[in-house]
């Protein structure tokens, strides 16, 4: 009697300690556990041994008999919406009893025209009181996904009928592993896609109770504290050497450094570039003053065979804070050295120097510093990370997507960002141009920075006009007041002014404006380029007077791909100008191109400085440059409205023979848009505007599928028209031939 008297007062108790949440159920078990080790276990033992009975029930842990004797499920129900309204009966003007929310599992035991029989418990003693049966229905989400994920029902392996030590689990022997369902298939709508798709239905793995259980939902979090995240694995053994750029290493920014004097989330990465360039070539050149190199020259023209050999050792040294993982980094220092080597060998005199005891070899080295620029994250400006950050020194700065108007590492300042989820990045920035090293092309920071100035203010949108292609708006403006004395570069030849008219410096003020645009739409890739030039040149040396600039450019290439084979076409008009002495500079002018077009850098007309001979000290067109602008020098020169424009109509292909394979051909046509200047300036009438054309073929080569180590090779030839023969000898033979191999770390 005492007895029983005993275990009625400890049930309101046991449930008491429940409710009041003082013995989670693992440590509930470690209790009994202890307990049950003394000697007088009886009271307590009946007391821990309610209080898991009850925690069972709360738990929804099934005893056996529960097991054996319930209702099967007929199917397992997890809730994909918010909210799973549930009522008394298969219909909403029912009265709702309770309700599900997203993620929770429920078992069904009946299916009714697309409305699901489940139990939910009538308090929260976990149906000590009982549980009653309700309805809810399957709907369509916001995307046109279910609202109720079914799945196969819940069960237990029959090999596991064994009492599991301190987990309470005793599973049925006649349940077995659930089947999938024959449930009502509801398409899923896709955005973008026009057709929808039927979701996978997907059985629910054997629940193994023999196996360890998963954490309970309240029970605290067990972490063991590690003094550096970022060396787990080295704490483990495992070492990596530094010149392994694919595991975790500290020379690569993978883990942080000198914690103890920067603090922490400080890291440096190291990069090391090898590229080396092998070019052999041939092209009008002139002969020397007094005599040529090669005998038998009687005329202006001389041996234009020609061989570079360049070596570039670039190195990269950075030191980041923050993670960069999801956002820009808090502060950036860069640095990049490159060390340079060249050796040229020509067939005649005074070409590498103005010296007549130069010779027909040159061999020079040089350091030139392209980045040193500090970056400071200034702000977020929304929970995605868009942001504004302020970058001051030697720095990238390209105007478009393909270099058309500039490329180069100018001395600046500028502010960037993005907004509304990056759609909108935007630059503001004002540099001025570093002057460069004559036979590199490198920065030279030894010489103070050049008179010319350009302030730039773009934006991009992506997504506009249409899905897939990015938009840029651009307003450049250029500012030279190179006008005060000549310069003359490190080989002796006049840079700045060219060699035209009276040869009086000059200087000019010009905006541009522009809308570029690269992307696709549906399978056809597009990039877009036009630039609208105005302004003034102060007194154009040729003209010898103040002209207004008014120039057009555009540029447009098409391509598609067809598995491994892409088709491109690609069109460029840079207006020229009419007549050299008006007060009109129509002729279009880059401030530093660098375009990636046509072919580039195995195109012969882009890739090569072809000399006007006889026309003064100045190029048709610039080393890597598309424009004929008649400048001196591309890297030391002025930009210069008064040349003949150019019209360019191609077709290329990029095939990918192999993975590590791709070969690359180009056709070109080229014409002038007006010769006008250039007869003036060989003082004969106008030649045609027939260019010729420009036919290449090449090759890239990435034997271990990366840009570790990359091979190129290319061979391009003009074909001479109508016009270029006019204005050289139709026997000499323009051609280039190049190896070039590049390796990374």
């Amino acid at each position: 009697m005492n007895k029983n008297n005993n275990i009625m007062r400890l049930k309101p108790l046991a449930v008491g300690l429940i409710l009041a949440g003082l013995l989670p159920l693992p440590a509930m078990a470690q209790i009994r556990a202890d307990i049950r080790s003394e000697a007088k276990p009886n009271i307590v033992a009946q007391v821990t041994e309610t209080v898991e009975r009850v925690s069972r029930k709360v738990a929804g842990i099934p005893e056996i008999a529960e097991l054996e004797n319930a209702e099967r499920p007929l199917v397992l129900l997890q809730v994909f919406d918010n909210r799973s309204v549930v009522y008394t009966k298969p219909n909403k003007e029912s009265r709702a009893i309770g309700e599900f929310f997203k993620g929770q599992l429920v078992d069904a035991y009946e299916e009714k025209d697309g409305w699901y029989r489940v139990r939910i418990q009538d308090s929260l003693l976990g149906g000590l009181l009982g549980s009653t049966d309700g309805w809810v229905q399957q709907g369509t989400g916001q995307y046109g996904e279910q609202s109720l994920g079914v799945f196969a029902p819940r069960a237990f392996s029959a090999d596991v009928l064994q009492d599991q030590p301190g987990t309470g689990i005793r599973p049925s022997s006649t349940a077995t592993p659930g089947l999938v369902p024959q449930t009502p298939q509801v398409q899923r709508a896709i955005p973008g896609r026009d057709t929808p798709i039927v979701p996978r239905d997907i059985a629910i793995p054997v629940i193994d109770p023999s196996q360890v259980p998963p954490p309970l939902p309240n029970l605290p979090r067990e972490t063991v504290a590690v003094p550096d995240r970022w060396r787990i694995m080295q704490s483990l053994g495992f070492k990596f050497p530094l010149f392994d750029p694919y595991n975790q290493n500290v020379i690569k920014g993978d883990l942080p450094v000198l914690q103890n004097t920067l603090g922490p989330d400080w890291f440096f990465n190291l990069g090391i570039i090898a590229d080396t360039l092998y070019e052999q070539r041939n092209f009008p050149v002139p002969v020397p003053p007094a005599t040529s190199t090669t005998s038998g020259q009687a005329n202006i023209f001389g041996d234009g065979e020609q061989s570079i050999f360049a070596h570039n050792l670039i190195v990269s040294l950075s030191l980041t804070k923050g993670n960069t993982t999801f956002k820009p980094p808090d502060y950036e220092f860069r640095l990049t050295p490159v060390f340079n080597y060249t050796d040229v060998r020509v067939n005649e005199d005074r070409l590498l120097k103005i010296a007549s005891s130069s010779g027909d070899v040159r061999r020079e080295g040089f350091v030139g510093i392209q980045e040193a620029f500090v970056d400071v994250h200034l702000r977020n400006v929304s929970d995605r990370y868009d942001f504004d950050s302020l970058r001051v020194g030697i720095q990238p700065f390209i105007s478009d997507f393909r270099g058309f108007l500039f490329q180069d590492l100018p001395m600046g300042i500028r502010l960037f960002g993005n907004r509304n989820n990056n759609i909108y990045q935007y630059n503001i920035g004002y540099f001025k141009r570093v002057e460069k090293d004559t036979n590199s092309g490198l920065n030279d920071i030894r010489q103070d920075l050049r008179d010319d100035d350009f302030f730039v203010a773009n934006l991009y949108r992506q997504d506009f006009p249409f899905l897939g292609f990015t938009s840029q708006v651009s307003y450049i403006h250029n500012r030279n007041d190179e006008d005060g004395e000549r310069y003359f570069d490190a080989n002796g030849f006049l840079a700045r002014p060219s060699s035209l008219g009276d040869q009086k410096p000059f200087g000019y003020h010009v905006d541009y404006f522009g809308f570029s645009g690269d992307g696709h739409y549906g399978r056809m890739n597009i990039t877009t380029s036009t630039y609208y030039a105005t302004g003034k040149t102060d007194r154009h040396p040729l003209a010898q007077r103040e002209q207004d600039i008014d120039a057009f450019f555009h540029a447009t290439e098409l391509s598609r791909d067809f598995d491994w084979f892409r088709l491109r076409g690609s069109f460029l008009y840079a207006s020229g100008d009419e007549d050299p002495f008006d007060g009109k500079a129509e002729g279009f002018d880059a401030i530093f191109e660098n375009p990636q077009f046509a072919g580039a850098d195995t195109s012969f007309f882009i890739r090569q400085n072809i000399p006007l001979i006889g026309g003064g000290g100045v190029a048709l067109s610039g080393r890597n440059g598309v424009l004929p602008s008649l400048r001196s020098s591309k890297e030391q020169g002025q930009s210069n409205f008064i040349n003949p424009g150019l019209l360019l109509v191609g077709i290329g292909a990029d095939i990918d023979v192999l993975p590590e394979l791709r070969l690359v051909a180009n056709l070109n046509k080229l014409e002038f848009d007006n010769t006008n200047v250039l007869g003036t300036l060989r003082q004969q009438r106008p030649p045609s505007t027939d260019l010729g054309i420009d036919a290449s073929v090449g090759f890239q080569y990435r034997p271990f599928f990366s840009q570790n180590v990359v091979v190129n090779g290319s061979f391009a030839k003009l074909l001479p028209g109508k016009g270029y023969k006019e204005l050289f000898p139709e026997d000499k033979d323009p051609y280039s031939f190049l190896f070039n191999v590049i390796l990374s770390f």
